[in-house]
């Protein structure tokens, strides 16, 4: 193992312990996420965890945080790139139905951040934060409540297709999308 190991002046292991800890929490879950097994999978020394990371809810909060951004940035810039209504409807089908958003690994991430979440404030707070990041995006183009239900649409959809035997086509989502938003004010007015 000493071949993988990296010098004291390795500037991406903190990088690579997150990303190892993503990996061990989508194999393992939250709970079979261990200091051992994040540093064996990120290539590193087990008593380097502690100069990075003051203890596994450190870790779990940094690494549910690049997540969060990791998707929010992609949720972001599929809406930005909208200039209508009828685009920003599009960009929403494509979160809940497309390959760029909520892959497999990322939805079992997601379900063991929302659990995890549910029972400790610190990570309930990226929870929150990431909620409010993709309200803001749906709200350059629809009101804040509008912006509010197609989040929690993309949301439950994309778990609901994600656990489905018979996931809803691409159509039968836009016709949910279209319904959700009828009516709503771009831009926030309204």
């Amino acid at each position: 193992m000493t071949g993988s190991l990296r010098g004291p002046n390795d500037p991406g292991r903190r990088d690579r312990i997150i990303d190892a800890a993503l990996d061990v929490i989508a194999e393992h879950g939250v709970t079979g996420t261990t200091h051992r097994r994040v540093a064996e999978a990120a290539g590193v020394s087990l008593g380097s965890m502690t100069y990075y990371f003051d203890g596994m809810q450190h870790l779990l909060i940094e690494a549910f945080t690049r997540l969060a951004e990791s998707m929010s940035h992609r949720y972001r810039a599929l809406l930005d790139a909208a200039r209508t209504t009828q685009e920003a409807r599009a960009a929403v089908v494509e979160l809940i139905c497309g390959p760029e958003y909520g892959t497999s690994r990322e939805l079992v991430l997601i379900y063991e951040l929302y659990a995890f979440a549910a029972r400790d404030p610190a990570l309930l707070g990226v929870t929150r934060s990431w909620m409010r990041a993709s309200r803001a995006s749906l709200g350059k183009h629809f009101d804040p409540r509008t912006a509010r239900g197609l989040d929690a649409l993309v949301e439950g959809l994309s778990i609901h297709n994600h656990m489905d035997d018979e996931p809803l086509s691409r159509e039968e989502v836009a016709a949910i999308v279209a319904a959700v938003s009828a009516g709503a004010a771009p831009g926030g007015r309204g």
